[in-house]
């Protein structure tokens, strides 16, 4: 790290002293400022929108929404540290993954964006080679991705207008730099990167109809993807001139807030999602298509599933059962044994992407009598999600990739009882780290490497986070959960056909 901090490029101020991490999530969009030295959390702040739901399988955002909550939270988490505007010495955007925002000639969206939970581009798949996909791209063709979703939009949107296509994150950049561009991690969830070449594969934008200018251009995530525009500016509150990253997504920016960007742990984000996965040194192609190939800031590998409503699975289940949150959810599933006394739950409210991927699958509850509670039904869910992961890590397992231990990150992470049920599931320690909410943590790591304040993405990521406990798993209760495991996975096998028909 440089001895000298620079000084604030606009107003020549004194030394800058903070770092921003944006994390444009699915619920709102948070803030991190975090110490430019130490990279200690000074604070943090969010600012709500909502989702909208137009149809059975759509989920839309308004990017309107996303400009509109830069410049209050930003305000309040500078606020909250103590620090001015002046202060700021560069910021970087992270957020979801698998939207698409389609933008004009002058870079303004064209009407809502299709969001990661949007499935209605299922039929877009069609006439594409599922195999090419895998083996070129390293990810499962699926109607969640961005190419599925371009497809879609060009078949029932004003072609005529539609100049160029992003994801989330990319667009954000785009309004505050002036520039079009994406990291290569970002890039390869698409459907057409290739992880091979590091660069848009004309044999699958082909397949796609899609052209290479209607994408942003590609660089790596903690590089400069240019500077705060008088547009930009006034969208943050901030000076013109400051340094933005090119940024990444937020599966990518958990491990580095997690502090785990080297091989050997499973990381786990629980948001509104959850995402699970592990880095790894070389490409690993999944043959059964569970798990995902990406590139990761820095140059390796994340072999990942990219996830399924985990966090909103609970906040489903907190709105069914009556409680008030999740905390009141977990007292009631703390009185149940493990195993939910036979109680089944499939969290697969919005598809399932394990033990398959199954777009059309939709949730189940089974094994119900007299006796049971909504306390069954509470642990049971927390069950269903634990036993998704622990399917996950079984395939990383099989595939060679490096695990040992599981580390959670994201708001789910809080929950003491959560972290003990999946440490036993899995039947290997679970770490928890002190700061939970990790994608911003991460992203402001990418503006310190970015403006030259942090020699590396694994330097920051050293220091930006720690384990504060580790929860071991209870050898008693394996019995039960691997039974109550076994049950689900046969439940999920008799639903399949039912599943596949898209019974109602």
């Amino acid at each position: 790290m440089p001895g000298r901090r620079p000084r604030h490029a606009a107003t020549g101020r004194g030394p800058a002293v903070i770092l921003l991490g944006i994390d444009l999530g699915t619920q709102s969009l948070k803030v991190a400022a975090v110490d430019a030295t130490s990279l200690r959390l000074r604070a943090t702040a969010a600012v709500p929108y909502p989702t909208f739901h137009p149809g059975p399988a759509a989920a839309e955002q308004n990017p309107e929404d996303w400009l509109a909550a830069l410049a209050p939270a930003i305000a309040a988490a500078l606020n909250q540290a103590g620090a001015m505007p002046a202060d700021v010495l560069a910021l970087a955007v992270t957020g979801q993954l698998d939207g698409c925002v389609g933008v004009d000639r002058a870079g303004e969206p064209l009407g809502r964006a299709m969001i990661w939970m949007d499935r209605r581009a299922t039929d877009a798949l069609g006439g594409i080679d599922g195999e090419m996909v895998r083996r070129r791209a390293g990810v499962v063709a699926d109607p969640g991705h961005m190419a599925a979703k371009i497809r879609h939009m060009k078949r029932h949107a004003p072609g005529h207008r539609l100049a160029r296509f992003h994801q989330p994150v990319s667009f954000l950049v785009e309004q505050l730099t002036g520039r079009a561009v994406m990291d290569h991690a970002l890039a390869s969830t698409s459907m057409v990167y290739g992880l091979e070449s590091r660069a848009w594969d004309d044999d699958l934008l082909r397949a796609f109809a899609i052209e290479a200018a209607a994408l942003p251009a590609l660089d790596d995530a903690a590089a400069l993807a240019g500077h705060l525009t008088a547009r930009g500016a006034a969208l943050c509150g901030l000076a013109q001139g400051l340094p933005v990253a090119v940024g990444t997504g937020d599966d990518f920016a958990n491990p580095i807030g997690a502090g785990a960007v080297t091989p050997g742990t499973v990381v786990v984000c629980i948001g509104t999602a959850e995402v699970v996965g592990a880095i790894a040194d070389r490409p690993v192609l999944d043959d059964a298509a569970m798990v995902e190939t990406h590139g990761f800031p820095g140059g390796r590998y994340f072999i990942e599933n990219p996830g399924w409503l985990s966090g909103g699975a609970i906040l489903w289940a907190c709105d069914l059962l009556g409680f008030a949150d999740g905390e009141g959810l977990d007292i009631a599933a703390a009185l149940v044994p493990p195993g939910s006394e036979g109680v089944v739950v499939l969290p697969t409210l919005s598809g399932a992407m394990t033990p398959r991927w199954l777009p059309e699958a939709r949730g189940a509850i089974y094994g119900l009598a007299p006796m049971h509670g909504r306390g069954h039904l509470a642990r049971a869910t927390l069950e269903g999600i634990a036993f998704a992961m622990a399917d996950v890590v079984d395939r990383l397992d099989a595939l060679g990739v490096p695990t040992g231990r599981i580390r959670l990150a994201g708001g789910g992470a809080r929950s003491r009882l959560w972290a003990q049920i999946r440490a036993t599931v899995a039947n290997r320690p679970v770490d928890l780290v002190a700061e939970v909410e990790c994608a911003a943590l991460g992203a402001a790591v990418l503006a310190g490497v970015a403006c030259g304040a942090l020699p590396s993405i694994e330097a920051g990521a050293r220091l930006v986070n720690r384990v504060v406990e580790t929860v071991q798993p209870v050898a008693a209760d394996v019995p039960a959960y691997r039974a109550a495991r076994a049950r689900a996975r046969r439940l999920f096998d008799h639903l399949d056909p039912l599943f596949k028909a898209r019974w109602p």
